[in-house]
């Protein structure tokens, strides 16, 4: 639309902006996510799933929490989410939780069952703890809900309908 010409040599979509008064809405830019996970094929699934809604999103992997820590403490990550498995190899999940990170969002994506688990990741500061459902689909579907829900927190609306289709 952006090439095309309309009348008198001007571009169509500014002849569409002055007929309808107001600029086209920039794309939003990739949130950041940092999806802290032991697991190559949950971490597959999770890139699957927010590929397939068209989330748009740049996710860093970290295996373990030392790698986490690392890319944390790169100067020019700034992440708007970050999604933490509790059980790592070496170190827990807690450790991530421990750092009080108090400007990003931190969703417990687990396995884990232990109603004592979800107790404390929350009290640690954890925004939401979301079991890994065992069915792909809602898999998915949870994936895409927690980080429309976390990383474009003033998108909601759009960003629900964008997860179910």
């Amino acid at each position: 639309m952006g090439t095309e010409r309309l009348g008198h040599g001007r571009p169509a979509l500014y002849m569409l902006v002055l007929w309808l008064g107001v600029p086209p809405v920039p794309e939003m830019s990739p949130s950041e996510v940092l999806l802290v996970e032991d697991n190559a094929g949950d971490a597959l699934l999770i890139r699957q799933a927010l590929a397939e809604s068209r989330i748009s999103v740049h996710l860093q992997i970290a295996r373990d929490v030392d790698q986490a820590l690392q890319i944390l403490h790169e100067p020019d990550f700034k992440p708007d989410l970050i999604i933490l498995d509790l059980n790592l190899p070496r170190t827990s999940g807690y450790s991530v939780l421990g750092l009080g990170l108090k400007k990003t969002p931190v969703v417990v994506f687990t396995a884990s069952l232990k109603e004592t688990d979800e107790e404390r990741a929350l009290s640690l500061g954890a925004k939401e703890f979301v079991h890994k459902p065992s069915e792909l689909e809602a898999y998915k579907t949870a994936v895409c809900r927690f980080v429309r829900k976390w990383a474009y927190p003033k998108d909601r609306g759009e960003a629900v309908r964008n997860c179910e289709g």
